[in-house]
């Protein structure tokens, strides 16, 4: 009929046992995962640097020194320019290397077609380094072309 009260208790401590195991191997899961997030949190890496990595260094490549007479009226004047352009990577280096007649030719074209008073001050060889940009990047006249210019650096530039 009824059964003693001590039959029932040993199933309700096994029922108990297990669920307090049960208990706590989740825990003990929670504290681990918890640990491992702390962990990356404070030394892990910077989730800035992963998300913005670092440019790539700019490629700087010198062009010859070029010597142009410049349109004038009353006397002979002439240019000295140096310039290395900065380029974004590799790749625009290669396609320069393999346009470069065109390129000094169309800078040669370009400053030979200036006047004195164009290049004056600051203003003038900024308009400038503008005017050979554009040109560089459309040597071959084909858009998308792969030459990338970031700045026209001048490393010599002297009016006579």
């Amino acid at each position: 009929m009824a059964s003693p009260a001590g039959t029932e208790q040993p199933i309700v401590t096994v029922k108990s046992d297990k669920l307090k195991l049960s208990l706590l191997i989740a825990m003990g899961i929670i504290v681990l995962l918890g640990a491992g997030a702390a962990y990356l949190l404070l030394y892990g890496p910077d989730l800035r640097e992963l998300e913005n990595p670092a440019p790539a260094p700019p490629v700087f490549f010198p062009l010859e020194t070029m010597t142009v007479n410049l349109q004038s009226d009353d006397s002979m004047h002439y240019l000295r320019i140096g310039l290395t352009l900065e380029l974004t990577d590799r790749r625009s280096q290669a396609a320069l290397v393999e346009r470069m007649p065109e390129v000094r030719s169309s800078i040669l074209m370009t400053l030979s077609a200036k006047r004195p008073e164009d290049l004056e001050g600051i203003d003038g060889k900024l308009k400038l380094a503008k005017e050979l940009l554009a040109i560089v990047e459309n040597a071959d006249g084909v858009p998308g072309n792969p030459i990338r210019v970031q700045e026209v650096l001048f490393t010599e530039f002297v009016i006579q």
